[in-house]
């Protein structure tokens, strides 16, 4: 019987030859340019010409270079800002579809609050951009219609605003993954726990405490996993919007190498701060991924 139980368990080997294209896919388009891009990192790199073999002599560049390092200081401010108020308001949408009594308005809602999620990022970065301008911008346009000029900024070209304003992109920020997350989590509650939380006379708030935080804890947890990586990735609306100015106000890790490759065209070094930021993403998610398995334990 007990060899029976282990035979009917373990897979059929038609199971891992269906599975070979995406092995190789990944091999192809993921492996495969991590490692090429750390033998790069050891090459004063040249496409299409000779490229000298140079060591760690990028890496030791790579610890001098202060606006590389400086760039992490905004990375952090970031990070920050998504941990916090960029779950606030989607864990606050969630709460309030989840209260709604109707199912079919619960479908409404949902589909109306995520359906902006459906429009590309970069037209949404390009309508923000549209916002923050100076002279014909919705937000300045605004605030002079209600007499207050003096308010009214270039808000993308300041060194001082320019970085909140690129993080306060897609504000509520309810059309996204954690506001999707938070949501299937408070589905997933067993309806019987909140009527004996209501038999009980436990408030919304108390309900709130008591019973939704607990049951999003693995949740969560993933969302700062996907967050320290999307953070660390991040630089794509600051590409468009800035290209990591003004005065480097900007400038993130993604930009820097992006601006050795394309600006500098210093390849090789190129190389050498990608391979930093993939071994730095991979080590951080590492240790976040073994925190939360302790913390199940």
């Amino acid at each position: 019987m007990v060899t029976s139980t282990k035979a009917r368990r373990r897979p059929p080997w038609g199971v891992y030859l269906v599975l070979l294209p995406t092995f190789a896919l990944l091999a192809a388009f993921a492996y495969y340019p991590a490692l090429n891009g750390m033998v790069h990192s050891l090459f004063e790199w040249r496409p299409g010409f000779e490229s000298p073999f140079v060591g760690f002599e990028n890496y030791l560049t790579m610890l001098g270079d202060d606006l590389w390092w400086a760039s992490f200081r905004n990375i952090g401010i970031i990070f920050v800002w998504a941990v916090t108020l960029m779950w606030v308001f989607p864990l606050l949408a969630a709460e309030l579809v989840m209260s709604l009594s109707s199912e079919r308005l619960r479908f409404v809602f949902r589909t109306l609050l995520i359906l902006p999620l459906a429009f590309p990022a970069v037209v949404n970065v390009l309508l923000w951009q549209f916002m923050y301008d100076p002279r014909d911008g919705v937000i300045n346009s605004l605030l002079r219609a209600m007499g207050l000029e003096g308010l009214a900024g270039n808000w993308i070209g300041d060194p001082d605003t320019a970085l909140v304003a690129l993080m306060t992109i897609g504000f509520p920020w309810v059309a996204s993954l954690p506001f999707l997350v938070f949501l299937s989590a408070l589905q997933n509650v067993p309806a019987e726990i909140y009527q004996a939380a209501e038999v009980d006379g436990a408030g919304r708030l108390r309900r709130f405490w008591s019973i939704d935080l607990p049951m999003m804890f693995r949740d969560v947890k993933l969302l700062f996993v996907l967050a320290v990586i999307s953070v660390l990735q991040y630089g794509m609306q600051a590409h468009i919007m800035t290209g990591g100015g003004p005065d480097n106000a900007t400038q993130v890790p993604v930009l820097r190498m992006l601006d050795a490759a394309f600006v500098d065209t210093s390849w090789g070094y190129a190389a050498t701060l990608g391979t930093v930021l993939f071994v730095l993403t991979l080590a951080v998610s590492l240790v976040a991924l073994t925190l939360g398995r302790k913390a199940d334990a």
